[in-house]
């Protein structure tokens, strides 16, 4: 870990950011954008550190190159996933197709292409901090509106707790997985566009591209035991977008 940063009065604004990034420059100034949002800040050069660090302080988002020397950054976004539901945001300076799946692949939410304006990663990241956090302890859960699952046959999706299970046995999303989840069970029988889905995940108008909800949408369906060909959940409207299905689930 190469230096530690905290807003002042502590963690005021109730985010911490990892930084991980082997040009400590750059990490840097990331860190100093975020310091002046009232994030408290770590950063960290490689890939081990970045683990530890993550495990240690349990951060909000993870701002992760991907090129990192060493254990790269799809190794450590996958080994984060295990034990954490932090936000990542990839950093890449390979805008390639395949680079962006890959990252996806592993758990991360959303990917920025160097070079980068800072402040629209800022935006970026104080988008997707708008969508809740998990709920993890008792009075937590005690003290929120409880509402009921909503229920598709085997598959139960309980918005509040933000937990997923399929016959019982829960079911582990990141939080894009899920907040995708939640738009399309929310809207039953209607048809979501792909740009619908991100500006919903999103909370705001998207510029990129909109079929990184596609790969999304087949991380859903592999860990729902969806298949595409016959959907219980999520059908594909082609040429338009996604719809989940209605009654049992069997649409």
């Amino acid at each position: 870990m190469e230096r530690e940063k905290a807003a002042p009065g502590g963690r005021a604004a109730g985010y911490r950011a990892l930084v991980v990034d082997d040009e400590v420059p750059l990490a840097e100034v990331i860190a100093g954008y975020l310091e002046r949002e009232q994030f408290e800040t770590i950063v960290a050069a490689n890939g081990l550190d970045a683990i530890s660090v993550a495990r240690e302080l349990d951060p909000d988002v993870v701002i992760l190159d991907l090129g990192l020397p060493g254990i790269d950054g799809l190794e450590v976004c996958r080994q984060i996933r295990t034990f954490s539901d932090a936000y990542v945001v990839m950093l890449t300076a390979r805008d390639t197709e395949i680079d962006t799946v890959l990252g996806l692949t592993v758990g991360a939410d959303d990917y920025v292409t160097k070079p980068f304006s800072p402040r629209e990663l800022v935006a970026r990241i104080r988008a997707m901090l708008r969508r809740p956090r998990v709920l993890h302890t008792a009075g937590a859960a005690a003290e929120r509106n409880v509402t009921p699952p909503r229920q598709f046959g085997p598959l139960s999706i309980d918005v509040a707790a933000r937990e997923v299970r399929i016959d019982g046995e829960p079911i582990l999303l990141t939080r894009t997985e899920f907040d995708i989840l939640e738009a399309l069970s929310g809207h039953p029988g209607i048809v979501l566009s792909r740009r619908q889905l991100i500006e919903i995940v999103r909370d705001g108008p998207w510029v990129g591209n909109e079929h990184l909800v596609d790969v999304h949408i087949g991380h859903l369906r592999r860990k729902l035991g969806d298949d595409a060909a016959q959907p219980r959940y999520i059908r594909t409207v082609r040429g338009v977008g996604y719809r989940m299905g209605t009654g049992s689930g069997a649409d």
